[in-house]
């Protein structure tokens, strides 16, 4: 299946909450152009909370991609995303999201296996977007996972 990055009769909020979902997908699907339509690039900011008082910051996307997706992007992969809420001033270029995501990673082509390994984790996303003046999608410049509970074989995400 092919993905769209930009789908032209989304309101200002769900262009906003869009961005997430491109990412989500991005990351499920492995695919890369949809991934890269997400963020602002050099000057992205991923932050990683484990506990309370450990943190793991990410900058620029190429950095993000060596360390995360190149990992997590050829697994089997679920993420879920709920509870979306967005603050945006109408007229402005800049919005914030909160929201809950559930994500499941299992091994490449093991998902499937009832008894397979597989790990999984529910956080809160707190995300700060821009709006691409040229091409008029909204990006994500920071994102910040805090994650709220782990379950299975953290083996999984090996280096992620």
């Amino acid at each position: 299946m092919s993905y769209t990055a930009s789908l032209p009769n989304l309101n200002t909020k769900e262009a906003i909450t869009d961005a997430l979902y491109r990412a989500a997908i991005g990351f499920d699907r492995n695919d890369i152009s949809i991934f890269d339509s997400t963020f602002t690039g050099e000057d992205f900011v991923f932050e990683l909370k484990l506990g309370t008082d450990e943190k793991r910051t990410i900058n620029g996307l190429p950095a993000f991609k060596a360390q995360v997706l190149n990992h997590v992007g050829p697994m089997d992969t679920t993420h879920m995303i709920s509870n979306v809420r967005v603050n945006h001033n109408e007229g402005e270029d800049t919005a914030s999201l909160t929201a809950y995501a559930l994500a499941q990673h299992c091994p490449p082509g093991r998902g499937k296996e009832p008894d397979g390994p597989k790990y999984i984790s529910g956080g809160e996303y707190a995300v700060d977007l821009v709006k691409d003046l040229g091409d008029g999608m909204w990006k994500i410049k920071k994102w910040v996972l805090d994650v709220i509970w782990t379950q299975g074989d953290r083996s999984v995400m090996g280096g992620a």
